[in-house]
């Protein structure tokens, strides 16, 4: 089994690699500035990339799906319900990936975006923008919604066992893990809230929009740009 945990200073985006026992590999989050990095880690490790995964629709970078295809054949994936045609398959909650003998499954997670989704392989899950370390992702643009995220989190990430290890697709306070245990007590944003304080909390956020969304968006929807 091989595990990396990649980072991007620009956006702050944290990108996953993962390959069985046998070398059949999977990037989670890739951003498309890094494709050379992507290319070379994968060869140095002697991997066959056999799937990208986007956790959503994103708008701060531009996805190294689509570019990651074309180097590698390798199958991209999205929600279904991000409406995004640029990708191979189109995800429902609680469908299945295999690469080799692993297994993700997948969880939909709505609320940061309609289409964002969670993969959860053995004790790990990747939450994109979802949840995050003291933190989740805003849901005041997109289609967001702060009740749906509110649900998404406390009745399907917080019923998953403590011990799941939580991988978030951003931080930006040099963080790189959690779990679900800790979630659950320590995040400011939803530990202990009622859905009111939550949706309260999420709606006076009064973030900046992100520098390249009216780039990234589009892009993304057709799997980014091709390199």
């Amino acid at each position: 089994m091989i595990f990396r945990q990649l980072f991007d200073p620009d956006s702050s985006t944290l990108t996953y690699l993962l390959a069985d026992a046998q070398g059949n590999a999977v990037l989670i989050d890739p951003v498309l500035e890094h494709l050379d990095s992507y290319a070379l880690l994968l060869g140095s490790l002697n991997l066959p990339l056999r799937w990208v995964l986007d956790t959503h629709v994103h708008a701060d970078h531009i996805t190294g799906s689509q570019a990651l295809k074309q180097l590698t054949g390798a199958t991209t994936v999205i929600a279904a319900s991000c409406g995004a045609p640029g990708y191979d398959r189109l995800l429902q909650d609680d469908d299945t990936l295999d690469f080799g003998a692993e297994t993700i499954r997948v969880i939909a997670t709505p609320g940061h975006t309609p289409g964002s989704l969670c993969y959860l392989w053995r004790d790990r899950l990747f939450t994109g923008d979802t949840l995050m370390i003291n933190a989740c992702g805003r849901t005041d643009f997109q289609q967001g919604s702060a009740t749906a995220m509110y649900h998404s989190i406390t009745e399907k990430l917080f019923t998953l066992p403590d011990e799941t290890l939580v991988y978030p697709g951003h931080d930006y306070k040099g963080r790189r893990v959690s779990s679900i245990g800790e979630e659950k007590v320590l995040n400011t944003r939803i530990a202990g809230k009622s859905e009111a304080e939550f949706v309260h909390i999420m709606d006076n956020l009064n973030l900046a929009t992100p520098k390249r969304m009216h780039e990234a968006v589009p892009a993304n929807l057709l799997g980014g740009i091709q390199d």
